[in-house]
């Protein structure tokens, strides 16, 4: 996963039964991009990901989060 970002992306996917394929045609990426954001290796671009919050009807925040840093919680 990327030190910074969180997603729900597969939790999301799950709840719909779709594969990371159906979401990557559904929003114009390859299944590629969706399989490597999910696991954290690609951040995605901002319209990456208003499309995919946009695709589950649903905040942008919902789907992805910052992890925080423990010294940033202190």
């Amino acid at each position: 996963m990327h030190p910074e970002l969180d997603n729900r992306i597969r939790v999301f996917r799950a709840e719909h039964r779709m594969s990371q394929s159906e979401l990557a045609d559904a929003i114009g990426v390859s299944r590629k991009t969706i399989s490597t954001i999910e696991v954290g290796k690609f951040v995605p671009s901002t319209i990456i990901a208003l499309k995919i919050a946009d695709y589950f009807n649903t905040p942008v925040e919902e789907i992805f989060s910052l992890i925080k840093d423990e010294q940033e919680s202190a």
